[in-house]
Formats: structure tokens, C-alpha cells, sequence
């Protein structure tokens, strides 16, 4: 069986166990419980792994904990961020699962544990909270402890029973991606499933290649990348996925506001083998407490915030003297956040970097401060690109979005303009964009060559005079696929088949007269 083959296999089984375990739990709110069992398996076997360090004569699960010394587990806490003692490993867990009935409070118990192993060290605030959302005591499990633990049970089941990495034997070349493989197939699943609310914070995995491929395009090395609204980290995992770890040479950061999301994205980073030391995620407001101040600026980043949320706006005149909004002299509107979003990112933008973020389309047309926005952006010549996307790409809505290129190193004052709306592959409920379409839009990206109904690169003066009405629509012509219709040949049809129908007529008529002339 191919890696291919054996991952299909194993996202099969993983919704099996999310549909048939849940029972009456909807499914949205399910999600934390095999996520979260998921995740308390990666990282059993990730630190029992840790702790063997290859020596096939010891097993750390099958130790007793009273042989952990103070030091293995002080050292193995500043190492790998965690400790876990091995009877609180998930293996020895599961296995008597069934026959615990104290199930729900022994596993409460193990996650706050491994989350207070971290007190007192730099890896704290990146544990603590992790398990918040895997409530073990929690009526949505059941109304009785038996309905809980059964449900537990099942759960601890159905994912020890998945099979991870065994094809090649390589642990750490195929276990972990295999794990954070199965995990994001589950957070998109649960995202097409539970409409716009997933789709929040989930990039689909083909438009996140187009955005970090954006973002990243032409550098060498990039300092850090950053995700100013990270949901669940799918863009900044993105970047790990598709460069060379070498290239990004500090950390990947992200801030995020949902609390439960904010955990996922946490959860993530591990999954995909990226330690408590490589990544920074904050929980809290962008736009009015923003994080990371002491850390830009960024080299790369990537975005796709909550399209037109509300904020404060106006309503807080300190705004306006925010380092961040100031240089446009407007606030995006209270009903429309999208620009501050922008602003924010283009403020912490290094003068080497790019940003990448998908954008609703309205606000590149509007009127008001979004158009005093633009004004300010295209002036100043922080925009490279702006490509409208396929509608039906994105969980949860149809919306064609558009992405902004945001740039502080243009070499000249235009701005490019791509219309990839044809590009698309239709896939069950939604559109992909292939491989062959990010290439696409890469090569023109990169080279800016003007192609008919496809990119043009368009002169400041001309988008002034425009308004700055930054459509792809104002400057791309769309190309006329109706078909070409010879108007003299079809006149020549057209009388043709008159006259057949007259002769038609005629003939008729004929053999009515004939009938009635018989009759009578």
C-alpha cells in the first residue's frame, strides 16, 4: 500500500469513528473530543519516543513512574515543552478504557497534569489551556458517568485502532505527518460540514499553497512568518510544508481570538513536529490588542481574516493615533473591518517581506474610507497584485475572494491585476485550485507580463483616475465566450425554413380539402 493509498485509509477510518462515536453530539461540537484524542496520542507517542531515543531495549510505557528521576524529568520538560508519566500515556489509557469506570476523571486528571508539567518553564503559556476544550465531564458526552466514559471509550478506541506510519517503518519521516495529515483532514471535514463557522478558520489546503507561495515568493530566507488571524495554523503550516525548514529561520507566529480555535491552532503545531520553542501563538483581538509588537517586523505574512466583521471603529478615537491606522488618516468602517486587517498587516511588513491575504471583493470598489484606503495603499505603491479567485473554493460560502499582495520593495508604480476565475477543478461540494493553476498564477506573478483577459499591469495615473477602484474586473477584460454567430447565414436558414414551412402549409391544407371533398 502507497503512502497515498495508506492516508486515504486512514481519513476513511477517522470520519468513520467522528460519525459513529458521536451518537446524537452534533458533529461541530464533537469534533474537540477526536481531535483532542488525536492530539493526546501524537504527543504519548511522541514523548515516550523522545524518551527511548532509539534504544529498542527500552519501552517507556511498560516503566513504572516511581523510576522517573527529577532530573530525566526536568530535562525532558525543557526539551520537548511537556512531561508525561507513562501511566498517563494514551496506550496505557486506552487499553482498559472499557473497564474504567472512572474513565472521564482519570483523563481530566492526565490533561491537567501534562498541562501543569509546564509551569515555571519557557514552554508555559504554549501548553497551558491545551486540553481546555476536551471537557471529559461534559453533558454533550452523556447524561449519566456510564454514557460518558462509553463514549470516552469508544473514542480511545476507534483512534487506538488507527494504524500510523507503519509502511516504511520511518517514525519520524511518516508517523507525525501522517498524524498531522489525518488532523487537518478532520478540521476541513468538520469545516465543510458545519458550514460558514468552519470555514472561519480553515484555509482549504490548495488556496493556502497559492497564498504562502505568494508570500514567500523570491526569498531566500525569510526571518519569521506571521499569521495575524492564525485560526486553526493551516496557513502557517502551509509554509512548512510546501519550504525547505531552513528557509524560515526563527519562529512561526499567530494570533487568534476564538478561544477553541486558538487551542486547534496550538495543537497543530505540534501534530506537524514544529516544538514549543519554533512556534508563538497568542490569544486576543488583532486589531485592538494586537501581539508581537516587540517581534516584527516579518518577512512573510499570510492571512485569511473574518470577512466584513464588525469593530470598534471610530467609536474609539485613540484608533486613529494607532501606529498602524494613522498613516491613512481614516479607520476602516465599524460594519467592515477588512482594511484594519490589512493595515495591521502592512505595519508589521519588513521592507524585504510581502504579505499575502484573501480579501472580501467588496472592499476594493466601495466607496467611503475603504476608497481613502486604497488611495492611501496605491499612492504610497503597497500593492503588487490583486487576483480574484473561483467562486466555491472556501468552507461555507461561494464567495469568488479575492487575494491582496501587499509589497514595501516595488521597483516600479504598477499594480498587477489577475483574473483567475477560470481556474478551478470541481471536487464534491467544492472548487480546488490544482497544481498546474498555482503554477499558473506563479509564472505570471513573478514575471508581471500582461496577458489578454488573464493579468495586466496597470499605471498609478490610471488607477487614480479610476477612483482607485482596484476590481480586477475594471482593468482585466473578461474574454467573450459566446458564440460567434454568421448573422447573413442564419437569414439564409431563417427564409429556408420558411419556406418549408410554408410549402408545409400548403401541402396540408391540400390534404384536408381532399379529405373533407371525400366526406361529402
Amino acid at each position: 500500500m502507497t503512502s497515498t493509498q495508506q492516508r486515504a485509509e486512514l481519513q476513511r477510518q477517522i470520519w468513520q469513528i467522528a460519525n459513529e462515536v458521536r451518537g446524537s453530539v452534533d458533529g461541530w461540537d464533537f469534533k474537540q473530543y477526536v481531535l483532542g484524542t488525536l492530539f493526546y496520542r501524537f504527543i504519548s507517542e511522541n514523548f515516550a519516543s523522545y524518551i527511548e531515543g532509539g534504544d529498542e531495549s527500552v519501552n517507556y510505557a511498560a516503566l513504572a513512574d516511581d523510576v522517573i528521576t527529577a532530573d530525566i524529568k526536568d530535562d525532558a520538560i525543557k526539551t520537548k515543552g511537556y512531561f508525561i508519566y507513562p501511566s498517563q500515556l494514551f496506550a496505557n489509557i486506552a487499553v482498559n478504557a472499557n473497564n474504567n469506570d472512572n474513565l472521564n476523571t482519570d483523563l481530566a486528571k492526565i490533561f491537567s497534569a501534562i498541562e501543569s508539567s509546564a509551569n515555571g518553564y519557557p514552554s508555559e503559556p504554549d501548553i497551558k489551556g491545551l486540553f481546555a476544550d476536551f471537557d471529559t465531564t461534559s453533558n454533550r458526552l452523556g447524561n449519566t458517568v456510564v454514557d460518558k466514559n462509553t463514549r470516552l471509550s469508544a473514542v480511545l478506541k476507534g483512534v487506538a485502532g488507527l494504524s500510523f506510519g507503519k509502511f516504511q517503518g520511518q517514525f519520524q519521516d511518516n508517523q507525525i505527518d501522517l498524524f498531522g495529515d489525518a488532523y487537518e483532514f478532520l478540521i476541513s471535514n468538520y469545516a465543510t460540514n458545519a458550514g460558514k463557522s468552519g470555514g472561519e478558520f480553515f484555509t482549504p489546503q490548495s488556496v493556502s499553497k497559492l497564498i504562502v507561495q505568494l508570500a514567500m515568493h523570491n526569498q531566500k530566507t525569510v526571518n519569521k512568518i506571521y499569521d495575524p488571524a492564525a485560526g486553526s495554523g493551516s496557513l502557517l503550516l502551509q509554509a512548512k510544508k510546501h519550504f525547505d525548514a531552513h528557509i524560515i529561520e526563527d519562529e512561526f507566529f499567530g494570533q487568534e481570538i476564538n478561544h477553541t480555535t486558538y487551542n486547534l491552532a496550538r495543537m497543530n503545531m505540534f501534530l506537524h513536529n514544529i516544538n514549543y520553542d519554533k512556534f508563538n501563538m497568542a490569544l486576543g483581538n488583532t486589531l485592538l490588542n494586537p501581539d508581537f509588537g516587540d517581534d516584527k517586523p516579518f518577512d512573510a505574512i499570510v492571512s485569511n481574516p473574518p470577512y466584513s466583521v464588525k469593530w470598534i471603529g471610530s467609536d474609539d478615537p485613540t484608533l486613529i493615533n494607532d501606529e498602524r491606522f494613522a498613516p491613512a488618516g481614516v479607520l476602516a468602517p465599524k460594519s467592515k473591518a477588512d482594511f484594519a486587517f490589512v493595515l495591521h498587516a502592512l505595519s508589521y511588513l519588513s521592507s524585504k517581506g510581502s504579505a499575502a491575504i484573501v480579501c472580501f471583493p467588496g472592499i476594493f470598489y466601495r466607496g467611503g474610507a475603504e476608497q481613502k484606503i486604497r488611495k492611501y495603499l496605491v499612492d504610497n505603491n503597497h500593492i503588487e497584485t490583486v487576483i480574484s479567485l473561483a467562486p466555491n473554493l472556501f468552507f461555507g460560502t461561494s464567495i469568488a475572494v479575492n487575494i491582496l499582495v501587499l509589497s514595501k520593495h516595488k521597483t516600479d508604480n504598477k499594480t498587477q491585476f489577475i483574473d483567475a476565475s477560470s481556474l478551478f477543478k470541481k471536487e464534491t461540494n467544492n472548487n480546488v485550485l490544482t497544481d498546474e493553476h498555482i503554477a499558473q498564477l506563479m509564472q505570471s506573478f513573478d514575471t508581471k507580463v500582461d496577458v489578454e483577459h488573464f493579468a495586466k499591469s496597470v499605471q498609478h495615473d490610471v488607477i487614480a483616475a479610476n477612483d482607485y477602484n482596484l476590481s480586477v474586473s475594471a482593468y482585466v477584460e473578461a474574454e467573450d465566450t459566446r458564440e460567434v454567430i454568421d448573422i447573413t447565414k442564419l437569414n439564409a436558414e431563417l427564409k429556408t425554413t420558411v419556406s418549408k414551412i410554408d410549402q408545409l402549409r400548403t401541402d396540408i391544407d391540400a390534404i384536408v380539402a381532399e379529405i373533407e371533398g371525400g366526406i361529402a
